[in-house]
């Protein structure tokens, strides 16, 4: 019988197998239910992944399976689900338009899915869609309840009660039009900013780091902007970034670097660089890869209107004291199951359809 309570431990298995594939080493563990079955076809499928898209590093791809598989702990999903009223859900089929930007993006919309119960019905990214068909028939085979339940596809969406849609602003306008008959989560662009104040520490900005460079700043958690007050000086803010100095031996990077820093030029545009990282002054949330926007503001109070203003663009904050709901330097590539995408909670749309 489907119980949430086998559907979690179908999800907590996961973890533990994924648990195997971590930044520090690939280890096989034997006690790992099927491992015979999927531990070899796992790593066959990251190296696949990372050949399909070169900004899927091995590093990028074992962050990925690391951080999910610290999240997908028993104590953590029921805390996560705790306030949802899960157990009374009439299963629908939920389609999930995933985008592909960092590796197992749409991840946390298919476990939301499913764990509520619902049946899923995926169409991936062409840039990531090696892993989660993987990971999904590993599923199948520890709780063969799934079975059935999940769906990928590469055909025009039929048949379903639902969607959550992941795209730029642009596409974001055709998925609100063709589905506007159905209930929906439809998500846009959005960038992370940081908040300095001349107040951090080194240690802030050496955790910063983490915050501008993980996922070569592909993500919608990645900071891509900076607010700083008048006369500031980047002095301390280079010094911090100087922690992820060999990213420029990415060639992919590398070639961005040098492609965005020749049209800074060209253009006359007032840039400061260190080699590997460039900032400019500019109103925008959205910087080009191996570049930073940054703004002056003159008035903390001032700047948070504008924060709470300009929210619909914005993930996540990163500031030490200066926001309500910001994050921790350093923190906003660990997300717990209850950081939802945009604000908006799944679970709780899930609930209702």
């Amino acid at each position: 019988m489907d119980t949430i309570q086998n559907r979690i431990s179908a999800f907590v298995k996961l973890g533990e197998f994924l648990g195997q594939f971590t930044q520090k080493d690939i280890v096989q563990n034997d006690a790992i239910q099927f491992n015979d079955l999927f531990f070899d076809g796992f790593k066959h499928q990251l190296k696949i992944a990372g050949e399909n898209n070169t900004w899927f590093t091995k590093e990028s791809l074992l962050f990925a399976t690391e951080s999910w598989s610290k999240a997908l702990t028993k104590e953590a999903i029921q805390q996560w689900i705790s306030n949802e009223n899960l157990g009374n859900n009439k299963s629908k089929q939920v389609a999930i338009i995933m985008a592909g930007n960092i590796p197992l993006v749409g991840f946390h919309d298919f476990l939301s899915v499913l764990v509520s119960g619902h049946s899923v019905l995926v169409k991936q990214s062409s840039n990531d869609k090696h892993l989660l068909p993987f990971l999904a028939k590993y599923l199948e085979y520890i709780e063969p309840e799934l079975k059935g339940k999940i769906t990928f596809t590469e055909q025009k969406l039929a048949g379903f009660d639902a969607v959550i849609a992941t795209g730029s602003n642009n596409t974001a306008r055709y998925f609100e039009y063709y589905f506007k008959d159905k209930p929906s989560i439809i998500r846009k662009n959005r960038n992370s900013v940081a908040v300095l104040t001349n107040n951090e520490t080194k240690n802030d900005m050496e955790n910063l780091s983490e915050d501008v460079f993980r996922y070569f700043g592909l993500g919608c958690r990645s900071v891509s902007k900076l607010y700083v007050p008048k006369n500031y000086d980047f002095d301390a803010f280079f010094k911090g970034m100087y922690n992820r100095h060999e990213i420029i031996n990415n060639a992919k990077y590398a070639n961005n670097y040098d492609y965005n820093k020749a049209v800074y030029l060209m253009s006359e545009f007032d840039i400061l660089e260190n080699g590997f990282l460039m900032i400019k002054e500019d109103q925008s949330y959205a910087s080009p890869i191996a570049s930073i926007f940054y703004e002056y503001y003159d008035n903390a109070d001032d700047l948070k209107i504008k924060l709470w203003e300009d929210r619909e663009q914005i993930q996540c904050i990163v500031a030490n004291n200066f926001i309500d709901n910001e994050i921790a330097f350093g923190q906003t590539q660990y997300p717990q199951l209850w950081d939802y995408a945009d604000g908006v909670n799944t679970l709780e749309f899930l609930s209702n359809i």
